[in-house]
């Protein structure tokens, strides 16, 4: 039998060649569709987003709905993985009750939202070119509220680790609400970051790469390499999304990772504690949605903007900061946020 580690590798590396692969077949049928991204002319507020399109004018018609090869990446791996145990190479595939059933049913129940915003974006359909606000939320209540009810009935948990603050604190019935209001949060968090070429792939991977560590520490090496799967193939993207980009991650991309992000992180919590290393890790995203939830109170309220134009990553556009630029040094910051989170959570052990 293969070692842990080296299972995980196994399956990421091959993961990676089969996203490089299998991108420019998928972008040329993605330009067969006239998949191209169509600029948004309104906000999500319903108001002209003129700032918006001069800045990005240029990116209308590249291929988006490139997170697709998420989801037909991860489930070709699933499969793959079911054909080794079957052969008893293996021990246990990908689809394992204990470790991935519920962070697998987050990247894909989310990932499905968003590929239907694709789908709508790309046929011009809908006011804003994609699915409202309110449908996408519908659909996020739905899946966010079958995921608290998993952690809460089914796994037992009533409580959250805040440790170095405080240790396991009894929340009960407080639970599932928190496990609800968080996995909306996070998974808007991440399609509001994906506005740059690169940015929101770049900073996703050193959030799962966190992840993967703390879950191999955990020895939930399952979930470990289901992680490293995600990682590869978003490296994969990567070199397709780079500026200028060749194609889009969209809302399927976007949503799927932070669906598995999100579950993920409940995983982790009921074993170790994560939530404030979390906080560190999840520093620009919270910005992100903070700016953007800033901007559209205001302008619901108070009828003006509080800033030009949100979230942050645009503002720093509107600064006639470069593109590249911004990207790199975003970057750079999530790197050092991503150290910070791996030294508080091995501090953990020591």
């Amino acid at each position: 039998m293969l070692g842990k580690l080296s299972l995980i590798l196994i399956f990421t590396v091959i993961t990676f060649v089969l996203t490089i692969i299998l991108y420019p077949f998928y972008i040329r049928l993605l330009k067969k569709w006239k998949a191209g991204k169509t600029i948004r002319e309104t906000t999500a507020t319903g108001e002209k987003s003129e700032i918006f399109a001069q800045l990005h004018h240029d990116k209308a018609g590249t291929p988006t709905m490139g997170g697709g090869i998420f989801l037909i990446v991860m489930l070709i791996t699933i499969f793959f993985s079911l054909i080794l145990q079957y052969l008893e190479i293996i021990d246990n595939s990908l689809w394992n009750q204990q470790e991935t059933y519920i962070i697998l049913f987050g990247f894909f129940s989310m990932g499905f939202i968003g590929l239907i915003d694709d789908i709508l974006n790309i046929k011009n359909v809908g006011k804003i070119k994609g699915l409202s606000i309110r449908a996408k939320m519908v659909g996020m209540i739905l899946f966010a509220g079958f995921i608290s009810y998993w952690f809460y009935v089914k796994l037992g948990v009533d409580y959250v680790n805040l440790w170095p603050l405080a240790g396991k604190i009894e929340i009960w019935l407080l639970s599932p609400l928190l496990t609800f209001i968080a996995t909306i949060f996070i998974v808007n968090a991440i399609n509001i970051t994906d506005g740059l070429d690169g940015l929101a792939g770049g900073l996703s991977i050193f959030v799962l790469v966190v992840f993967a560590v703390a879950t191999f520490m955990n020895q939930t090496y399952i979930a470990t390499t289901v992680l490293g799967v995600a990682v590869a193939t978003l490296v994969g993207f990567l070199f397709y999304n780079i500026n200028p980009a060749r194609v889009f991650m969209g809302d399927s991309g976007a949503f799927a990772l932070w669906g598995l992000i999100a579950t993920t992180l409940f995983l982790l919590n009921m074993r170790i504690w994560v939530l404030i290393p979390f906080l560190v890790l999840f520093l620009i995203f919270i910005i992100e949605l903070f700016t953007s939830g800033l901007q559209m109170s205001r302008k619901k309220f108070f009828k003006k903007k509080l800033f030009p134009i949100a979230p942050f990553h645009h503002y720093l556009e509107y600064c006639w900061i470069k593109e590249h630029t911004i990207v790199m040094q975003l970057r750079l910051i999530q790197g050092i946020l991503s150290i910070v989170a791996v030294v508080v959570l091995f501090s953990q052990y020591y």
